[in-house]
């Protein structure tokens, strides 16, 4: 008997869904063509150079999606369908804050947790559950209706549930079972074709075009899928050149001629999509909405806590003024200084033409770096940033939406999303911490070391 393991399921899953999307939203095969011919380009000028952060195939390959749901029940159901493709939940985002408009939602991100399987194939999906206890959004009125709303809507099929709670309890299914597993959960995600009730959903939609489309609707579906792009500037110009209108502007760190790190993302712009929609006395009509859109991302390289608290600060005195010259004056220019500053995560190896001479070398990580003893690999940032999100689902969004920032805000955080889950939501800081430190350990044993410092 064939059997599927979790890795292949997952990029099963991730090549159809993209498939699906494609069909659905014509532009995001605009965009993945555009996509593959900026990385082509900068294969062709850069050489090996351009697989610092992963190689050509993975980077091609590489998705990430989002979905919406509305409770912690299909929370939990989502969290099982990932989970039969071996992805964890990996952070806590509360974009209710990282927002100016209205984004009542927190999130977190499902995704591969082991270094083997991030290069075989990354896919992460950026999961956002809405918010209704939230009283900045949502009467007390309000709220009931929403909740008695979901609490009777069925997202995915038993069918779909019992063959993920299989895959993630023996890490692999039957190659027909896979295959079926693959088809529900590509229907799962795909665009409702059930008349949405207008009036309930413009009901929601004056709090937030977000709750509107969790709430709104009886059914979920994939909100954007996102390929990796090597350059994302110019993947910016050549997709305007192309007639399809872009967003404002590149969320994340600024083009600059220092390191790539972390995560700098765009998209184009929801399109008018049509849907059915029933009139409050009873009639269809065929209207349209304004939800789903095509992102790109750039990746670079996780920086520690430090390197991030050094980010953050610089975005927040960036705003105004030109992030760059900012960047260029107060950020490590090189990885070099990344590494010995502790700002950003490497694995770390012996160098193969080391030194030979008889000499010891120090422990004394910098050292070891600048005399040709170890050798840094940068780290690929796997996660997302919580402004940057904000920034995208608040540029696509057809309004900005109701909050009553006079009240005070429900109390979300990582241990109640864990505990929403029935699983630990894992902190990305920890993931990328275990596997530098592994490396350093194994290095310093390779090199007759107690320890690097």
């Amino acid at each position: 008997m064939v059997m599927v393991s979790q890795g292949r399921l997952r990029a099963a899953f991730a090549r159809r869904l993209s498939e699906m999307y494609g069909r659905e939203v014509p532009a995001y095969r605009t965009l993945v063509e555009v996509s593959q011919k900026v990385n082509d380009g900068v294969l062709r000028r850069a050489g090996a150079g351009a697989e610092r952060l992963g190689s050509i195939e993975r980077v091609t390959a590489e998705r990430h999606g989002a979905i919406r749901v509305g409770t912690p029940a299909e929370l939990r159901q989502v969290s099982r369908i990932f989970g039969a493709m071996g992805m964890y939940p990996v952070g806590f985002y509360d974009l209710r804050e990282a927002a100016a408009s209205a984004v009542p939602v927190i999130s977190t991100a499902f995704r591969p947790i082991a270094a083997d399987e991030l290069a075989g194939d990354p896919f992460r999906v950026f999961t956002s559950m809405l918010t209704p206890a939230d009283p900045r959004f949502f009467d007390p009125d309000l709220r009931e209706r929403l909740e008695r709303f979901l609490a009777a809507r069925q997202l995915f099929p038993p069918e779909l549930l019992e063959l993920a709670d299989r895959a993630a309890h023996e890490r692999e299914l039957p190659q027909e079972q896979a295959v079926r597993f693959t088809h529900l959960a590509v229907q799962a995600f795909a665009l409702g074709q059930e008349p949405i009730d207008q009036a309930w959903y413009e009901t929601l939609e004056r709090v937030s075009a977000v709750a509107a489309d969790i709430g709104g609707v009886r059914s979920t579906h994939i909100n954007h899928l996102t390929p990796r792009v090597l350059d994302i500037d110019d993947l910016y110009v050549r997709m305007t050149e192309r007639g399809i209108t872009m967003i404002d502007q590149i969320q994340g760190p600024p083009r600059w001629s220092g390191p790539d790190v972390l995560l700098r993302q765009t998209s184009f712009r929801a399109l008018a999509e049509p849907r059915a929609l029933r009139r409050p006395d009873g009639r269809l009509t065929t209207g349209s909405l304004r939800v789903r859109f095509g992102e790109v991302e750039a990746r670079g390289i996780a920086l520690t806590r430090a390197g991030r608290a050094r980010y953050d600060d610089l975005q927040a005195r960036a705003d105004g003024v030109p992030a760059r010259s900012v960047w260029k004056r107060e950020f490590p220019a090189t990885e070099r200084d990344l590494a010995v500053e502790r700002l950003a995560f490497f694995t770390y190896r012996p160098v193969p033409q080391r030194p030979r001479d008889g000499r010891r070398p120090g422990t004394a990580l910098a050292d070891l770096i600048d005399h040709g003893w170890v050798g840094a690999e940068p780290i690929v940032y796997e996660d997302f940033l919580p402004r940057s999100a904000a920034g995208i689902f608040q540029s696509n969004l057809t309004g900005q939406g109701v909050r009553d920032d006079g009240r005070a805000a429900a109390d979300y955080d990582g241990d109640w999303l864990s505990g929403a889950i029935g699983a630990e939501v894992l902190d990305p800081f920890t993931l990328y911490e275990s596997q530098q430190r592994r490396s350093l350990q194994d290095t310093a044993h390779a090199l007759g070391l107690p320890e690097i410092t």
